[in-house]
């Protein structure tokens, strides 16, 4: 059965989301019922299946997630400014030392280096705080009846629920993202299937409360997507006057020697070619804010990271952190923007002003969400900016700017 938007509006479903995420709806029974057996077909038991989804609830939050996915609607410079800020950086390369023999390990028997993979772990759930409160078969359960991509979700659907047959994750722990990724570095179900490895020795996949399963498991993507042991993401470049990108992409990869007679250098002005690479190293040209902002020579390696999540910004935040965690600067051309984005740090400052202010918007944690941008279109319209609700530098800086104005205070009369 497929519950089409039509439906779930007969049911009144649609009308309760805002304000309620759980619902006892026999539509979704149903829908559940009529996939028992494909998920027998799946290698799902009927026990198993029975066991899982009796009286289990959809939480119909998930289907406004669906259609919300940053990596595509936020603006690159707010993407990329929260994700590598210098306290991810600080963080990662704590954590570069803590498992510097499991990454060392790693290293020797996948051929990832440590960086890219504290990287991922990093972007995924900022080294295992951020990984996801959603119980997995609910939510996937969910999307398997409702929304887009039905057919897609069911399969993890299926997987996850053969994670929990196979005793590798106890359902109390197999909690993760509204779409279903969990555990340190946020695979999806079927990924664990496929790519997961017992690192730790234990005898279990655990990428929920193992950490070398988990950054293992990640190098060992990152090997089967193609990844080049040694070699570079790529690098910022320098464009030269009057280029035009039409036609090229991260896909349409050239020599770097034809990249070098058209003009091009490292953004520092050095050669293309150095280090391991040589004039015939294929490059493809990634300008994700147009050609006027940051733009990148990517390799082999930069595709192997796209496939963990399919969004060249989500890539880019993966290889520039990995180069910030071996003690890289940040990108020398700035963003074609006359509002810059924002740290996690600057963030919770501008909802820290905001508190001050009155609004009601929960205790400041960096995460810009509903409340703190209708707060800041509030002030946005009061102070004459544009009112789009980013937390970006103007907000910050007019912000500041009132709170240093202090009124001067009435003189007490002497006593």
């Amino acid at each position: 059965m497929v519950l089409t938007k039509n439906t779930i509006w007969a049911s009144g479903l649609l009308v309760a989301m805002a304000s309620v995420q759980v619902y006892a709806d026999p539509e979704f029974n149903t829908c559940l019922g009529q996939l028992s057996s494909a998920a027998k077909a799946a290698g799902v038991s009927s026990e198993t299946y029975s066991r899982y989804t009796e009286g289990l609830e959809p939480d119909l939050s998930v289907i406004e997630k669906l259609n919300y996915q940053p990596e595509f609607s936020t603006p690159i410079w707010d993407y990329l400014s929260g994700l590598v800020d210098d306290e991810r950086v600080a963080q990662g390369q704590k954590m570069l030392g803590k498992y510097a023999d499991v990454l060392k390990k790693v290293q020797s028997t996948y051929g990832v280096d440590p960086a890219t993979v504290v990287a991922v772990w990093g972007v995924e759930s900022n080294y295992g705080d951020i990984s996801g409160k959603y119980p997995l078969v609910q939510a996937l359960g969910t999307l398997s009846c409702y929304g887009r991509r039905q057919v897609y979700f069911r399969s993890e659907f299926f997987s996850a629920l053969r994670i929990l047959q196979s005793g590798s994750i106890s359902a109390d722990r197999l909690k993760g993202s509204w779409a279903g990724a969990f555990g340190h570095t946020q695979f999806m179900p079927s990924t664990f299937e496929r790519i997961a490895v017992d690192f730790d020795g234990d005898g279990r996949r655990d990428l929920i409360d193992s950490v070398p399963d988990a950054l293992a498991s990640t190098a060992n993507f990152l090997k089967k997507a193609g990844w080049q042991t040694g070699q570079s993401w790529g690098f910022e470049v320098k464009v030269p006057a009057g280029f035009s990108a039409d036609g090229e992409g991260r896909r349409n990869k050239r020599a770097l020697s034809t990249w070098s007679d058209r003009g091009f250098t490292r953004v520092d002005g050095s050669p293309l070619v150095q280090g391991g690479l040589s004039d015939s190293s294929s490059a493809g040209l990634m300008s994700p804010a147009g050609i006027n902002g940051p733009t990148f020579l990517v390799f082999k390696n930069f595709d192997a990271i796209y496939g963990y999540n399919a969004a060249e910004s989500y890539g880019l935040a993966i290889a520039h952190l990995s180069d910030r965690l071996r003690g890289g600067a940040p990108f020398v051309t700035p963003w074609p923007t006359d509002d810059a984005g924002t740290s996690r740090a600057e963030r919770r400052e501008i909802q820290s002003l905001l508190l001050a202010k009155g609004y009601d918007i929960g205790a400041p944690d960096g995460m810009i969400g509903d409340k703190t941008r209708e707060a800041i279109r509030t002030e946005q319209q009061r102070l004459g900016l544009t009112m789009n609700g980013r937390g970006g530098q103007k907000i910050l800086q007019a912000l500041r700017a009132e709170q240093k104005v202090v009124p001067a205070q009435p003189q007490q009369p002497a006593s």
